[in-house]
């Protein structure tokens, strides 16, 4: 059994009880950067056939991105547009029409059209923000080391975004996981240390 397969055989069966009771389920993957939340996100897709959403595709439009919205929390992404772009609607069982946020233009890409499925999958720092936390069913938190998340980044980043993480992303979500007491308000924690 794959290592990532067997390390998520609690989730799954979080998940297959909530299905099982439900008519739609949201799941929210939290944590810091290169802390496995994509490479779960796929797995839950490809076991469930399911959409899965990414907070890194709401990052603030420049208008946003002002001193007193970096100095909030959890600030640095547009939580506003996400809560009422996918959340909302996936709640109703509506379908989404999903805008993402061009980095290389600053701007929102037109809308693509995504069914709401029984299972939903939500992937990102950032994703268990109270403005967004009660819309989820289930939240998993992942955790990691300092030297892994280093060694991850510095293996799949250019050296001058490495440097961006190092310098400026990571501590942003240090303070919002430590200032909203993220981890704690998960109900399952899954290492990706191993």
């Amino acid at each position: 059994m794959r290592r990532d397969f067997a390390r998520a055989l609690p989730l799954f069966a979080r998940i297959d009880c909530l299905t099982a009771e439900k008519d739609r389920v949201l799941v929210a993957i939290e944590g810091g950067s290169a802390s496995g939340k994509t490479t779960l996100g796929e797995l839950l897709q490809n076991v469930y056939g399911c959409p899965v959403f990414h907070m890194d595709d709401f990052f603030l439009r420049p208008e946003q991105r002002t001193e007193a919205r970096f100095a909030q929390p959890g600030g640095n992404v547009d939580r506003e547009r996400f809560l009422e772009e996918v959340l909302i609607p996936l709640r109703e069982g509506r379908p989404v029409d999903y805008r993402r946020f061009d980095c290389a233009t600053f701007t929102i890409a037109p809308p693509q059209r995504i069914e709401a499925g029984t299972l939903n999958i939500v992937e990102g720092a950032y994703s268990m923000h109270p403005d967004l936390a009660p819309y989820y069913d289930l939240s998993v938190f992942l955790p990691i080391s300092a030297e892994k998340q280093r060694e991850r980044i510095r293996k799949r980043n250019a050296p001058a975004h490495a440097k961006q993480f190092f310098g400026r992303w990571i501590p942003l979500e240090q303070r919002y996981f430590d200032a909203l007491d993220v981890r704690n308000r998960c109900d399952l924690i899954l290492s990706a240390d191993d």
